[in-house]
């Protein structure tokens, strides 16, 4: 029987960017907006707070874009606040680029196993799926999925008792399965 397992976000993760008032280096995105428009054209940011001195940095997202060429699902988006739409611009690479942040995601997420019944079987095939790209160590995971040590995981898979198509060393933010024999 495959199990499912899922790593979905708990809250937007901290943006590390230098602040421009202070020496800190992290942001926190507090899914609030800024719109403001020139005549025909709109310029658009996501606020984030820095988390030291509390000073606001806008993180651009639409920039002299003529108002007529954004859906207007959109708008209401910009213009509702929505923290959905804050955690998709968080993972867009694109804007990431251009702000030159990147994403801190510890303590953002938490991973779903749907129980603990797999525990104490002698052979579990797991299916690892992530709601957001976010970029986890899969030996973590396992770790945490099946009440193991990250220095067993990393035993299991030496001794060949973990297997994946994809390597489970360095970080992972896209979908894989693997098993475990015990």
């Amino acid at each position: 029987m495959l199990n499912s397992w899922v790593v979905m976000p708990t809250c937007l993760p901290t943006v590390l960017r230098r602040c421009h008032a202070c020496a800190s280096d992290r942001l926190r995105a507090n899914g609030k907006f800024r719109v403001n428009a020139h005549h025909k054209l709109i310029d658009a940011w996501l606020l984030a707070l820095c988390t030291a001195c509390g000073e606001t940095a806008k993180l651009t997202f639409l920039e002299r874009v003529n108002v007529r060429s954004v859906r207007p699902e959109l708008l209401d988006r910009l213009h509702d606040n929505d923290p959905g739409l804050a955690a998709e611009l968080l993972q867009d690479p694109v804007v990431r680029r251009r702000n030159r942040i990147a994403l801190d995601w510890a303590g953002a997420w938490r991973l779903d196993t749907g129980g603990s019944d797999h525990l104490h079987r002698e052979v579990i095939d797991v299916s690892v799926r992530f709601v957001a790209r976010i970029p986890v160590r899969p030996v973590r995971l396992i770790a945490e999925g099946c009440g193991l040590s990250r220095a067993e995981v990393e035993r299991l898979i030496t001794e060949g008792k973990v297997v994946s198509a994809v390597r489970l060393s360095g970080k992972l933010s896209g979908d894989f399965t693997f098993t475990l024999k015990r």
